[in-house]
């Protein structure tokens, strides 16, 4: 499991040098019992589940990189290093489907304690992402708009609507 694995003390998490307002507001929220990151979504086709706009994938890559700093773990949060351990948390998330056969979006069948432990390990396979494109220089919001832009070229509606081929596997 991942050091940053939600058990220290959120409060006082600074942000450019100031306490974030966003981060003591989602700690009093949890603290209270109002989290709603692992709440059963509406499974019909016209809802569709959205994310929180705090924190920004910018927000957890400074509170990531401020959490290593203050503990001195620059030496060891090498490229190499978190692509291994985030393919280790894959694993952590792997383990928790094995063996439950096809699961239904919004886990309606998967208990509070199960959903919980998936949040804690994704949030370490997007911590551990988020971190290895800092140390890599690459920008991800960036580098998902064009990646975007590729697959939509790459897979024209037009032409693979309703098809999991590969566009390889497409003539024209």
């Amino acid at each position: 499991m991942m050091a940053t694995n939600g058990k220290d003390n959120c409060e006082g998490t600074k942000m450019n040098g100031v306490v974030s307002a966003e981060v003591s507001t989602l700690h009093s929220e949890l603290q209270n019992g109002h989290d709603n990151s692992t709440a059963p979504t509406d499974n019909s086709s016209s809802s569709r589940f959205t994310f929180s706009p705090e924190p920004t994938m910018e927000d957890i890559r400074r509170m990531q990189a401020e959490f290593t700093d203050e503990r001195d773990w620059n030496k060891f949060h090498q490229p190499r290093n978190l692509l291994l351990a985030m393919v280790g948390e894959v694993g952590e998330v792997s383990e928790l489907f094995q063996w439950k056969g096809e699961v239904a979006e919004g886990l309606p069948d998967w208990s509070e304690a199960e959903r919980e432990q998936l949040a804690h390990e994704l949030s370490d396979v997007l911590i551990y992402l988020v971190e290895l494109a800092e140390k890599c220089r690459v920008d991800l919001p960036r580098a998902v708009l064009r990646k975007m832009a590729l697959n939509k070229l790459k897979y024209p509606a037009s032409k693979v609507h309703g098809s999991a081929k590969k566009y390889t596997e497409y003539t024209d």
